[in-house]
């Protein structure tokens, strides 16, 4: 199979620092506020994934201009030819169903067979309460349809605590006509958040209710820090290995990212955090790792939320540590790139160790090693390099099938995993 890489066990005990890419969160919110703003924007240090890559495209096949860092928006949305493209990227689709939602036209969002299995009704009646006709197929699934929309200000309720929802609706809201509010469970990452109140146009007050003022969004800079679910990777490797150490300096360290340092420091790591600064009220600083002896941890409640994309990392983890790991509350897992409750625990049984699914998440036995094999990446980005990262102190090598679909984050993850194996 041509669209395989296989990954040789680190031989040693590794100390390194890195510079992690561009984080993939912030870069869509760079660029959908660009998007939206009064005047030019600038952005450095776009994450290189594909993602990102398919939300810059589709900003540009609607009338946003680039020129090198510098992105210009457009008066009003250009009518696109066709539907706009969200790839394989539901963070694109669903933060531009709210930003687009007072465009002066009729806009459809497509993209993969992957992404149009994935929830988007969740969209319908946050958006729908501020006056956006946003229309999804019978499932609930994309493509959606979104624009001329009348907006209202009014206060929502969401019962999930998801950012990519909260996002929608802020950007919508910012386009209405009075103050509007949104609440949901904690755990969600609070970037735009952040952003807004830092612009002027809302207040996060206490607690997880977000006030929102209408407004245009004033150019700005922004320059985006290393991405924490890409850091991760290199984060697990080092804990897998005691008395391995890396350093990762400039990373988003904003609260509803930090669940996987968490879990990792209750599992038997060293972890040692800094602030070094912040990209408009959103927390950057340096990230340390130093492994130790792994023991089991049960993983629930505002954790999930806050390392929804680490759990599978949590799996491979588990596999080394003593006793049993258990996520639970995790159903969220089921609406991803792929089934990640089945595919997280394929991945465990590839590699000769010991895993169940369950209902809301899985449970990995820790027999201390993995054997090495071959796993199927299933086309899922955070599944084909948590089986890259499990071979770091495997019995043997891994193969990992479908491997580019790392494109999708990390174009070079495997060299830069690689050569951290290879550092002393």
């Amino acid at each position: 199979m041509e669209d395989q890489r296989t990954i040789e066990p680190a031989r040693r005990v590794f100390k390194t620092g890195v510079k992690i890419p561009g984080d993939k969160s912030l870069s869509h919110r760079a660029l959908v506020f660009a998007s939206l703003a009064e005047d030019e924007s600038e952005i450095t240090g776009l994450a290189p994934g594909l993602d990102v890559g398919t939300t810059a495209a589709a900003l540009e096949q609607l009338g946003m201009r680039r020129t090198g860092d510098r992105f210009d928006p457009a008066e009003r949305p250009s009518e696109p030819d066709g539907a706009v493209d969200c790839g394989n990227s539901g963070t694109t689709m669903r933060l531009l169903a709210g930003s687009l939602a007072a465009a002066p036209l009729r806009i459809t969002l497509t993209g993969d067979d992957s992404l149009l299995s994935r929830p988007m009704e969740r969209l319908v009646a946050p958006l729908g309460a501020l006056g956006v006709d946003l229309m999804t197929q019978e499932d609930g699934t994309a493509p959606i349809t979104t624009g001329r929309g009348s907006l209202i200000g009014t206060d929502v309720s969401i019962d999930v605590a998801s950012a990519q929802v909260r996002t929608a609706f802020e950007l919508a809201a910012i386009q209405a006509t009075g103050t509007s509010a949104i609440d949901s469970p904690p755990g969600y990452r609070d970037h735009t958040e952040r952003w807004l109140e830092a612009f002027g146009l809302g207040d996060a007050g206490e607690g997880t209710k977000m006030t929102v003022v209408p407004g245009r969004i004033p150019g700005a800079r922004y320059d985006i820090p290393g991405d924490p679910s890409s850091a991760a990777y290199l984060w697990a490797s080092a804990a897998l290995v005691e008395g391995a150490h890396v350093v990762t300096p400039g990373i988003s360290l904003n609260p509803g990212r930090l669940g996987f340092l968490t879990i990792l420091e209750a599992m038997g790591a060293t972890v040692h955090g800094e602030v070094t600064g912040s990209i408009h009220g959103d927390v950057v600083g340096t990230v340390a790792i130093t492994g130790g002896q792994l023991r089991a941890v049960e993983v629930f409640g505002n954790t999930v939320a806050a390392a929804i994309d680490e759990l599978p990392l949590v799996a491979v983890l588990g596999a080394y540590a003593e006793g049993v790991t258990i996520v639970r509350e995790a159903g969220e897992l089921r609406a991803k790139e792929s089934d990640r409750i089945a595919s997280t625990t394929e991945m465990i049984r590839a590699l000769g160790g010991g895993a169940e699914p369950t209902e809301d998440g899985f449970a990995v036995i820790g027999t201390g090693f993995l054997d090495g094999g071959t796993v199927d990446g299933v086309g899922d980005h955070r599944i084909a390099m948590a089986a890259a990262v499990a071979a770091t102190a495997a019995n043997g090598p891994v193969t990992v099938l479908g491997a580019s679909a790392a494109n999708v984050s990390w174009p070079s993850f495997y060299q830069t995993l690689e050569a951290v194996w290879s550092s002393q």
